[in-house]
């Protein structure tokens, strides 16, 4: 059974700093291309940052220099790293783990950037 797992969502400060990690089980992890997305009220799921099985990562403008996304095959375990957060921020972040046509999900972490 696969399962992707996220935590470390909460409540931070505009500024501040969080760490998601998205822990996975069921799945040959390190063959498999690792991504962060969101979806916050009312708008589209969208890309956040991937990281490739290879390392090679990608980043939506929005969090440019501000985020970053990092995996540990050892762990199975994929990060993001969210600094210098904007209220825009705020989100479900969602761990999404690809490998051709398989596709799988986690159930989402809320992060609420507010002061």
């Amino acid at each position: 059974q696969v399962q992707l797992v996220e935590s470390g969502g909460g409540l931070v400060q505009p500024g501040g700093s969080l760490r998601l990690s998205c822990a996975a089980s069921g799945i040959v992890f390190s063959i498999y291309a690792m991504g962060w997305y969101r979806q916050a009220p009312g708008k589209q799921r969208e890309l956040v940052a991937r990281i490739g099985s290879g390392g090679s990562t990608d980043y939506a403008d929005s969090v440019k220099g501000r985020f970053t996304i990092s995996r540990d095959n050892a762990k199975n375990t994929v990060y993001l790293q969210m600094n210098s957060v904007k209220p825009e921020d705020t989100a479900v972040y969602y761990c999404n783990g690809i490998n051709g046509r398989r596709d799988y999900w986690g159930q989402g972490t809320q992060v609420t950037v507010s002061s």
